[in-house]
This record gives C-alpha cells, structure tokens and sequence, in this order.
C-alpha cells in the first residue's frame, strides 16, 4: 500500500502495465490472423476440386481453432430445390451412413444459410453432437455455424464443435477466412462450369463432324448415281 505522490505513480505505472499487456496481446493476435489467412490463402490456391478442398479446410482448420469435430456442407441444387449436402467431415462417425442434406431453414444448418449469419450456440443439450473416440465420447462446450458467401449468395456453411470455448480471435478468423473460402468455392464453380461447357462443345463439334462426314459421303453417292444416269441417258439417246 503506498499514499500521496508514491500512490498515484503506483496507479500509473500499474494502469501502464495492463494497457501494454493488452497491446501485447492485441498485437498478437493480429499477428495471429494475418499469419494463419495468409497461410490459407496460399493454401488455396490453384484448387480445382470442390471434394478435395473442403476436406482440406477442414483437415487444417479444426485443429488451428481447437476444433475436434467439423461439417462441410455444400450449397448445391436437387432438381429445383436447394439443399445443403455434407461434402466433407472431420472426426465424423459412420462415413457408410447416408449423407445429410439440410434444405434452408432445417436445422442450425439451414437456419445458418438463411440467416447468412453466424451462429454461436453454448450449454448444448446432451442428445446433439458428442466429441468421440476410442477412449469415450464428451459434450462439447461450443458450436459454431458460419455461412461462406460470395456476393450475398450462400455457397456453404461450416459447422465446428469444440470442448472448449472459442476465442474471439477464433471467431474474428473463421468469419475473415469464410470471405476466401467464398472466393476459391466460386471460382471452382466457373471453372466446373466453363470445362463442361468446353466438352460438351467438343462433343458437338464432333457430332458435326461425323454429321458433315456423312453428307459428303452421301453428296458423293448422289453424284456417281447422276452421273451414271447421265452415262445411261446418253448410251439411250446414241442408241436412238
């Protein structure tokens, strides 16, 4: 304990520490941020295959977030619906089991989609997602569902389990790292789409062919038929 001037320098240089030790840890965690997006960002790149990208995500995101159980679901259309389908897991049970789908709306995951906005949930109730392995199984602590969006339009919604509460550094990365992910998801869809559109045009560049082949080969028939017609017609008109 200290009175007058030694109180208040006391005061100071205490109020000194915790704002530098908030710093310190501010500053870590932007550098924190910055590393791990970067790290994702070249991660990403050059990825053509939707299957083999939100497995990887998942594989490297999980454990980055201290994350032991996540979902990928894939925005995709069935007929003239559209439903989100597992795409990917990490740490999931019984991959014979039949794939799930989540139209908008069903579920924290289609409610996600809605809402395209994240969601937190905690206390969660004994009967929903359980933490597995060989040695027991545990509730986790927190859930969290995030949309990916590219340009307002939901491309897929992720779901993380944790047995511990997630930072707010973690929650600030999945949300900044979603923005990405929306980016590689979209432009793996043109690509998808621009090489069926290229097969498919070679396909009827090749029908065309064989069609044009065909018309030759009958345009030649049609003329060796005139022309022995015409031999005949005037075998006929010398004869007369």
């Amino acid at each position: 304990e200290a009175r007058g001037e030694v109180a208040s320098l006391t005061d100071n240089v205490n109020i000194m520490i915790k704002t530098l030790r908030e710093t310190t840890r501010l500053n870590a965690e932007q550098d924190w941020l910055k590393t791990n997006l970067a790290k994702f960002s070249r991660m990403l790149q050059g990825q053509r295959e939707l299957d083999t990208v939100s497995q990887l995500i998942l594989s490297e995101l999980a454990p980055l977030v201290e994350a032991q159980y996540g979902a990928f679901y894939y925005s995709e259309m069935d007929g003239d619906r559209n439903l989100l389908r597992l795409l990917a897991s990490y740490a999931g049970r019984d991959p014979l089991a039949p794939v799930p789908r989540f139209a908008p709306g069903e579920g924290v995951v289609g409610q996600c989609a809605i809402e395209r906005k994240r969601i937190l949930l905690e206390d969660i109730s004994s009967d929903y997602v359980t933490v597995w392995s060989a040695l027991g199984e545990a509730r986790p602590a927190n859930l969290v569902i995030i949309p990916v969006l590219f340009e307002g339009t939901v491309k897929a919604v992720i779901e993380l389990a944790s047995l511990r509460k997630f930072s707010g550094a973690h929650l600030t990365f999945l949300e900044q790292l979603t923005e990405s992910i929306g980016i590689v998801l979209n432009t793996i869809e043109a690509t998808m789409r621009t090489e069926d559109l290229l097969t498919k045009s070679q396909a009827l560049t090749e029908e065309l062919r064989a069609r044009q082949n065909e018309l030759q080969t009958t345009n030649q028939q049609l003329e060796e038929k005139a022309r022995a017609l015409a031999e005949q017609k005037a075998e006929v008109e010398a004869k007369s």
